[in-house]
């Protein structure tokens, strides 16, 4: 409930890179607001919930959405069985053709498509909450561009694929929950506006000019690097945006094919290191965990 308890209207699912156990937290969310009875629509920035990776064949996990839950796919995916209604043709169109809304008559598993650019998936996400709905959004592996314009809460989901110790994966979750929270710019003060893309180049320019005003982006989505690269270079710039992110939590996938870390120490680690109530969606449903994030 800490999304809907911020006053947001919709979440989206970010990861900290690949395998960092995304689609689990986003079929785990959708299975909560289902259980909850919350009217919703699920929407991607790319393709999600089917059977098994497109070029890997590696297994992956569905999405189950109950009767009532909208959702934006390509029209080609949408399932003749269990029935589901076509609400509405967009105008978006993503690798697999035009993208339709459509709501779910009986629950089921569905695949779903989305827009690869962040203007066109909150064009989308903007046409599922018209319909009355808190919106879901599965975003991209390590694509904060994902959230760019929208005003959601953020899950960020980390994963012990991502780096090769559980310290570096701990790292690597603050470095990107240290760049959402980037923090407002403050109007008293002087401040140079960037109002492209903030590069680490650019950014190792005004340190080696010992830059003191507030370096300003539109939004975090905006800063185009990240990691170790991102924190040091925050703890000697003051970098500032003008519209604000909401990370709300972060969730741990503690095995992979590379490693596996102890999952409560890990979890707990990547709570200290973010200062963000972390789940572990593999240990426990998000559905049963106190707090979860819907």
């Amino acid at each position: 409930m800490q999304a809907r308890a911020i006053g947001k209207s919709s979440l989206a699912v970010v990861g900290s890179s690949k395998n960092a156990g995304k689609s689990v937290v986003v079929a785990a969310l959708a299975e909560t607001l289902g259980r909850s009875a919350t009217a919703y629509g699920l929407c991607s920035i790319g393709r999600d919930g089917e059977a098994s990776d497109a070029l890997s064949g590696a297994l992956k996990p569905r999405f189950r959405l109950p009767a009532g839950a909208a959702f934006a796919t390509a029209a080609a995916f949408v399932p003749r069985s269990p029935a589901c209604e076509i609400l509405a043709a967009t105008a978006e169109r993503c690798a697999l053709g035009p993208i339709v809304l459509a709501r779910m008559r009986a629950a089921g598993y569905v695949e779903v498509a989305g827009p690869p650019s962040a203007a066109a998936l909150r064009r989308i996400a903007g046409a599922l909450g018209r319909l009355g709905a808190f919106v879901l959004i599965d975003g991209a592996v390590d694509r904060s561009a994902a959230l760019r314009g929208g005003d959601d809460a953020v899950v960020v989901a980390v994963g012990a694929a991502s780096a090769p110790t559980m310290a570096h994966a701990a790292q690597d979750a603050a470095a990107l929950v240290a760049r959402l929270r980037l923090p407002l710019v403050d109007p008293q003060r002087p401040a140079l506006d960037v109002p492209g893309g903030l590069t680490a180049a650019v950014a190792a320019l005004f340190v080696r000019a010992d830059e003191r005003r507030q370096i300003v982006v539109p939004d975090a989505t905006h800063v185009a690097f990240g990691g170790r690269a991102y924190l040091e270079i925050a703890r000697r710039l003051d970098l500032r945006c003008r519209v604000a992110l909401h990370p709300i939590a972060c969730t741990v996938a503690s095995q992979s094919l590379e490693r596996t870390f102890e999952p409560r120490a890990f979890a707990r680690l990547v709570a200290e290191r973010t200062a963000l109530p972390t789940y572990d969606v593999y240990a426990a449903s998000m559905a049963s965990v106190s707090g979860n994030a819907a």
